[in-house]
Order: C-alpha cells, then structure tokens, then sequence
C-alpha cells in the first residue's frame, strides 16, 4: 500500500486485516518518492482473499494497492518493528500504572519494554494487536508466554478499573458474564456457551507457537475477574485453542 502519511496507518490497516479474518506476519514500512510504502505479509482464509483487498484498496488512508501470493520464505524476510515508547496517558479515570518490585512475573522478561508499551495499549485500546503481535514477535521463545501473560494481566485489571469497578462484587459466573464476555467482545469474536468462554479469531494463533496459544488473552481474563477487585485466586485455562487445531479457542474459569 502507498499513502501520504505515516501517523496512524500500519494501526488503521493491521485492524482491517484482523477484522477480516486474518493474521497479520509481518509489517515493514518505509519512505518513497511516492510517499509511505506499507508492506504487509498475511495469512488468512482463501475466500476472503477478495474481501480483503477491497477493504485494503478502497481504505481512504491508501493511494494505491498491490496484492501478491507469497512462500514462507519470502514471509520471513519482512521484518516486524518494534513499538515505540509512548508517554501514559489516563482513559476514563484509570491508567496502566508502572509495576512495583513486588510484581514477580515481570522479573523473567524487558520490563523496561514492557513498561512502555503499556501507555501504548491505554491509549489505542481496543485497537491494540498490531503492538502486540510486533511485541510477540521480537520475544524469545522462552519468553512470549510468561510477557503476554503479564501484559495480559495489567490491561485487564486495567480494563476493570476503567469499566467496571463502580459494580457490586459478583460470583465467577456471573463476572463471566457481564465482564469478561463484554470486555472480550471490545477485542475479538466471543460467546459464552455455558461455563466456557469460546473465541473464534484470536489473532494469536498459527505465529509459529507450538500449543495454545492466547498467552495474551487468558491473562487479560485473570486481571478481568480476579485479584482484590473479583474472585480471589481465579484461575483461568485456555482449555481449547485454534493454534492446535480447535475451531475456537476455549477459556474456562476455577476459583
């Protein structure tokens, strides 16, 4: 894709490509006579592919467009970058506070870039994948679960805060379904089918990871309904996912 401007359009045009099914690989993004030239690698449905590049060619951010079939081995020649540090920025009367030396989980991985991404996400929010599938994929292997998870964690209870906090204290169930499943369907495709919350396009699926996959997604669901503000001790396993061959991803919920 060419446009005019670079503010804005690797964000406008990574939530096109999610909202049309599917999972954006890689991003590069340079400067031309042309003007800003935006590479993106894609994977997705066959029969989507029309749908999509409509959406992508007549975007009012784009001038022009190119669409072109691609091997693994070109796909991994395009580099991702990585988020840049934003200042914090206050949504709603809640913000993504910086994390204390008692918080143990951030002692396995870059806090500092951690830290950064989390005015980022406050801002943006919901609009918030394309920073986190970059952020995914710089992280070491040995990393990616124990970070989104954390990261995962921050957002929903900030989420929480900024959402949902003024509510009376509910039993899990109920904070399933009047938080967790509406605060999922800011982000994703979600429905509760009795006690299972089931996703059906989690973008972090078929990255490479082996196993389930939606490290992210599961801790943003623990900040959601557990700690001071919910249930004590919630654990939550994604139970099902995609990335294993599931049609959706499944979260369930133990006290």
């Amino acid at each position: 894709m060419v446009a005019d401007r670079r503010d804005g359009l690797l964000l406008a045009l990574g939530q096109t490509v999610i909202a049309a099914g599917f999972t954006l690989l890689r991003q590069r993004m340079v400067n031309s006579e042309e003007g800003v030239v935006l590479t993106m690698v894609v994977r997705g449905p066959e029969n989507g592919l029309l749908m999509l590049e409509e959406r992508l060619g007549t975007h009012h951010l784009v001038n022009s467009f190119e669409a072109s079939p691609v091997d693994a081995s070109v796909a991994n020649t395009v580099s991702a970058p990585a988020p840049a540090p934003a200042a914090p920025k206050a949504n709603g009367g809640a913000t993504l506070k910086p994390a204390t030396a008692s918080d143990e989980a951030a002692t396995a991985m870059d806090t500092r870039r951690v830290e950064s991404l989390l005015p980022q996400l406050a801002r943006d929010y919901p609009n918030i994948f394309i920073q986190l599938l970059a952020l995914e994929h710089d992280l070491p292997p040995s990393q990616r679960e124990a970070t989104l998870r954390y990261i995962g964690q921050r957002v929903g209870t900030w989420v929480y805060k900024r959402d949902y906090s003024l509510g009376g204290h509910l039993a899990l169930a109920d904070a399933v379904r009047h938080i967790a499943l509406p605060a999922m369907r800011q982000l994703v495709q979600a429905e509760l089918h009795e006690d299972t919350l089931r996703v059906k396009n989690s973008p972090f699926c078929h990255r490479g990871e082996h196993g389930a996959s939606c490290h992210f997604l599961r801790g943003m669901l623990g900040g959601l309904l557990g700690g001071p503000h919910g249930t004590e001790g919630v654990r939550v396993v994604e139970s099902h996912c995609r990335n294993t061959g599931a049609e959706t991803c499944c979260f369930e919920f133990h006290a």
